[in-house]
């Protein structure tokens, strides 16, 4: 459990933030159990608004404790990738094979890499998550996944006649592979580079092993929601549970909320570099 303390949500408890997965790790439901009590226990100690469990889609949602509020907002996508770039292909419907064509036809190009490629990564992922109006991680974050990792986690960088078009930085665990955080230009969106950038790591992943992609969570009625969808993922409920303390209602802090709509506006309008210079300081408080 993480204990949150932000001035603008208040003071939560958390398995996990800032993650798609997590909540209750256990395999025998009296220990699951056992973890959700203590779970409650610290919550109350700690006079937090509400307790949080993102449960992942493998793991029973939490138990039958009626303490427990469920939401169903999100969901997650992942699906087995094949060994082979022609059957997996094949796996695609025929508009999104289209699609990665059209990147191939435009000789987007492809490289690998880490710390060398964190700068070019940096600005695109900032410039992305400030057009949809988020404020932006700190850069030392991803200098500290990259180094942190290890070979577990690294950089893909698209380019376009030696421009970056987009970029993925990705984690890698077992058999999975996790684009994580990514960012591309709408300039290059002619040239398929979004659908080109996700078939290129599943390609590459394939190669190295890995037989699962991880396509991360989404709302409900969102572009990137209907994005994963076209690629014939089909989406599975994230069972994130909550406990009310001193909160009235189950939170609703994600963008789809009108109440943050105004906020949202705002934050698209400002200057890329003041949006990337207080963003960092806003974020980690959004849990």
């Amino acid at each position: 459990m993480h204990h949150v303390v932000s001035p603008l949500l208040g003071s939560t408890l958390v398995s996990l933030p800032n993650a798609v997965y997590g909540g209750v790790a256990a395999n025998d439901p009296a220990i699951g159990q056992a973890l959700i009590d203590e779970a409650k226990r610290l919550a109350t100690k700690l006079r937090v608004k509400h307790l949080e469990l993102r449960h992942d889609v493998q793991a029973s949602a939490g138990s039958d404790d009626p303490d427990l509020k469920g939401k169903e907002l999100y969901v997650a996508f992942d699906c087995p990738i094949s060994t082979n770039d022609e059957s997996l292909m094949k796996t695609f419907p025929p508009d999104l094979r289209r699609m990665i064509r059209i990147g191939v036809k435009n000789e987007l190009t492809t490289e690998f890499g880490r710390e060398a490629l964190l700068d070019e990564f940096y600005d695109a992922y900032a410039a992305s998550v400030h057009r949809l109006g988020s404020p932006v991680f700190p850069k030392r974050l991803f200098a500290a996944c990259l180094k942190s990792y290890g070979d577990e986690c690294d950089i893909m960088m698209i380019r376009k006649d030696g421009r970056v078009a987009g970029t993925v930085l990705s984690f890698y665990f077992r058999d999975t592979v996790f684009p994580y955080y990514s960012g591309s230009y709408p300039e290059f969106n002619r040239a398929g580079i979004n659908n080109f950038m996700y078939w290129e790591l599943m390609r590459r992943a394939c190669e190295q092993g890995y037989r699962t992609f991880d396509f991360g969570r989404s709302k409900r009625n969102t572009g990137s929601f209907d994005f994963k969808r076209n690629w014939g993922f089909e989406p599975q409920p994230l069972h994130y549970e909550y406990q009310l303390h001193r909160a009235k209602a189950v939170p609703d802090h994600n963008p789809l909320n009108p109440k943050y709509r105004l906020f949202i506006n705002a934050w698209q309008k400002l200057p890329l570099p003041v949006a990337n210079a207080i963003g960092p300081h806003i974020v980690k408080n959004l849990g």
